[in-house]
């Protein structure tokens, strides 16, 4: 099993980044999938979520990132994705992807995000 983000990188305050989670040795499709981050001395934040299974999936936001973020996924790419827009100093961490259904919890190995001039 294995989840791996990709997308984090240096940006200006304003501007954009898309993180992408791909997921393999599980079927995501079943998988409630979600973004996180973390900066140092400070509790990991739930920062996107988005529901799995068979129904129009329904996606939750951190206050702070609501119209800025949108979460989504490509089931057949096995793949959940993270847009950032309107990045600020503030959203400045490591990204970390979760797969969770039942008992199964799953998190990737994190991927930088520094928003700065």
């Amino acid at each position: 099993v294995q989840l791996v983000e990709s997308g984090g990188g240096l940006v200006q305050p304003g501007g954009s980044l898309k993180l992408s989670c791909t997921g393999s040795g599980f079927t995501l499709s079943r998988y409630g999938m979600s973004w996180h981050r973390q900066v140092p001395g400070k509790e990991r934040e739930l920062v996107a979520a988005i529901t799995g299974g068979l129904a129009d999936a329904d996606t939750d936001y951190l206050d702070s990132v609501k119209g800025r973020f949108t979460v989504s996924r490509d089931n057949n790419k096995k793949t959940a994705y993270l847009q950032m827009n309107s990045l600020k100093p503030s959203d400045t961490a490591v990204y970390y992807c979760n797969a969770k259904w039942l008992a199964n919890n799953y998190w990737g190995q994190g991927t930088q995000v520094t928003v700065s001039s």
